[in-house]
């Protein structure tokens, strides 16, 4: 009875110990399984950061820059430069239900306005790296309104706006974009992976000089919009870009 009772004590025992070990081991897998699945997570989240990043480059890695050969020497004679307002195109991939013609038409002219004035403030900040000075964009707005201008800058030389503004050379600028998101669905982007993206646009600036009206430069860059950008706020970007190949640029 004695060794019946020992030997089965001795199997509690055994069991006991195998017991311990299986339960190690199970919890050792439970902690393998939470660093593997959190590793994947990260590693899932750096990779849709990467092919974001990678993708908003080359959507704006698209330039061309023009020049004429004799730019320095007709930009040496030059004093005073005229900023038009810009002539904003707004596109949608897919048309909203509360869509307006009109409204549509007001914000173009509203965004053409404000990206002038921002142009202005961002050249002015920096108006001692210049070799010109510019021309006050409300001056110049007064001045087309007073002559009938300020709706058809498409249908008068650029020489005429010269004289007519009295300057040696004006900025002509087109932004045209097309809204392929939604501003609910950027900013969920945003928060998510740090960006979002509400349209895809391009930029094309030009000098032309007011004495023949002759192309003298022209940029042009592809650009994308994000869910918290504003007039102003695109403006700088685009300027910074711009301004590596500004030719006014001491």
């Amino acid at each position: 009875m004695f060794y019946d009772r020992l030997r089965l004590g001795e199997g509690y025992t055994a069991w006991g110990a195998v017991d311990t070990r299986f339960y190690n081991l199970v919890i050792f897998i439970i902690r393998i399984s939470f660093i593997l699945n959190y590793l994947y997570a990260k590693i899932t989240y750096f990779c849709f950061i990467v092919f974001f990043s990678l993708s908003a480059i080359g959507q704006e890695s698209a330039k061309q820059t023009y020049r004429t050969p004799n730019l320095k020497d007709i930009l040496a004679t030059q004093k005073i430069v005229a900023i038009l307002p810009f002539k904003v195109t707004i596109g949608y991939k897919r048309l909203p239900k509360a869509y307006n013609l009109e409204g549509n038409q007001k914000e173009e002219k509203e965004e053409g306005l404000s990206m002038q004035g921002g142009m202005y403030t961002f050249l002015l900040r920096k108006e001692n790296s210049y070799t010109v000075s510019f021309q006050d964009p409300e001056r110049t707005n007064i001045i087309l309104k007073q002559d009938g201008l300020i709706d058809k800058l498409d249908e008068i030389l650029p020489d005429s706006l010269c004289k007519i503004l009295k300057v040696d050379a004006v900025i002509k600028c087109n932004y045209a974009y097309e809204k392929t998101g939604s501003e609910g669905g950027a900013i969920v982007t945003t928060v998510l992976f740090g960006f979002g993206k509400t349209a895809n646009g391009a930029l094309t600036m030009q000098i032309n000089n007011g004495t023949d009206g002759l192309l003298l430069w022209r940029f042009y860059k592809e650009m994308s919009e994000g869910a918290f950008t504003n007039a102003n706020q695109l403006m700088k970007r685009m300027m910074r870009k711009v301004s590596r190949n500004f030719p006014y640029e001491k």
